[in-house]
């Protein structure tokens, strides 16, 4: 796969070949609003839907140009949003040329068909290709088997357990650290 990164005076657009990374739209900000506000801990915490369609409204502002150490964009598969996936490099937090990633397939039905490895895979090239990264790392919970192997097959490394790192409902989740270095990426491909 070789992905295809246009510039656009709308911010960012990275093609694959089944989706497209780009910016959110006006125009989706109340379906993501439902989706993110199942999600708290996404919105800061905050069930007020007031105080989170405001920050949901920065948030697609600035998706799809790196602001303020993210850079945010859909996932779209034929015109439809299917999830998203950030680059967050926040300053003074990580060291230069360090990235970390995250992605999130909303839907459960939308899951296991390649969406995710895809946006994985372009969002790292467009990391290592344009942001000059050294090194791309994620992580995902223990029990999330499919993702630890998606991270696996695309070259990311297991670092180790991030104990007692994510809060949930039912108190806090097992992380495990992946990542990937520029010279095993482009080994790889």
């Amino acid at each position: 796969m070789c992905p295809r990164s246009l510039s656009r005076v709308d911010g960012l657009v990275i093609r694959g070949d089944r989706i497209s990374l780009r910016p959110y739209r006006d125009e989706e900000a109340e379906q993501l609003l439902e989706h993110w506000l199942s999600s708290t801990w996404r919105v800061g915490g905050t069930a007020d839907r007031a105080s989170a369609r405001r920050r949901l409204r920065q948030r697609i502002a600035r998706s799809g140009r790196l602001a303020g150490g993210r850079l945010e964009l859909a996932i779209d598969v034929d015109g439809r949003v299917v999830g998203d996936v950030e680059a967050r490099h926040p300053p003074g937090a990580l060291p230069p040329g360090v990235f970390e990633i995250g992605i999130e397939i909303h839907d459960e039905a939308e899951r296991g068909h390649g969406y995710g490895s895809e946006a994985i895979t372009l969002i790292a090239a467009h990391l290592f290709d344009e942001h000059d990264a050294a090194r791309v790392q994620a992580s995902t919970a223990v029990w999330n088997a499919p993702m630890r192997a998606v991270f696996r097959r695309l070259g990311f490394v297991e670092e180790g357990v991030l104990h007692a790192f994510m809060p949930t409902a039912s108190g806090r989740d097992d992380f495990v650290l992946y990542a990937v270095t520029a010279d095993a990426w482009r080994q790889k491909t």
